[in-house]
């Protein structure tokens, strides 16, 4: 799959629990322009697959590939001077989401993203709607994506951030900002995860 240079910039992130915002500044890297698809149909987003399950699986396509796997699985720590397939920061994902833009989302909601009110509540064929400006799509809506960062340590301990919203959501969900919560080994139909590479 050719991914998309995603360019460097900073991302401003809140979280409405706790009222907390911080600006992040993004260095450039890459991101797949879709979520990893299920190998029987090709197009259907892969769901089903816990936190784990997506780092075992960046790893295995990163040896497959002749890339240096980036995850220590034991001890889910990353090192960041591998070249494989890893999972988006939060910052990044968010800030890879947006494109360039300041609003809740990067278009109208019906044109780029399946939820609630228009997915007949399944998961929809990737690359459907339409992308953002720098030609991601499904950013939001059609599924969850699992970011790699700690949610909340001191109060979550070792939950894991997740971003987009998905087919079952309501509109409010689907916004560049908002964060989902859930345990690593968490496995839900409408939970998926998206490629990146750092460059």
């Amino acid at each position: 799959m050719e991914m998309i240079t995603v360019p460097a910039g900073p991302v401003r992130l809140t979280d409405r629990r706790t009222q907390r915002s911080w600006t992040v500044d993004v260095a450039s890297f890459l991101l797949a322009p879709v979520p990893v698809t299920q190998e029987e149909t090709g197009t259907l987003p892969l769901v089903d697959v816990s936190w784990q399950d997506a780092l075992r699986f960046c790893n295995t396509l990163s040896a497959r590939e002749g890339l240096t796997p980036v995850y220590e699985l034991e001890s889910s720590t990353w090192d960041r001077s591998a070249n494989g397939y890893r999972l988006p920061t939060e910052a990044e994902w968010e800030h890879a989401c947006r494109a360039g833009t300041t609003g809740p989302r990067y278009g109208p909601l019906d044109e780029i993203a399946w939820y609630r009110e228009n997915s007949a509540e399944s998961r929809h064929d990737v690359g459907g709607k339409t992308p953002n400006t720098w030609g991601l799509h499904d950013m939001l809506g059609n599924v969850w994506e699992w970011c790699w960062d700690v949610y909340d340590a001191e109060v979550y301990g070792e939950y894991r951030v997740l971003k987009g919203g998905g087919w079952f959501d309501e509109h409010w969900s689907c916004r560049a900002s908002v964060r989902r919560r859930s345990h690593p080994t968490f496995r839900v139909d409408d939970v998926g995860f998206r490629l990146a590479r750092s460059l």
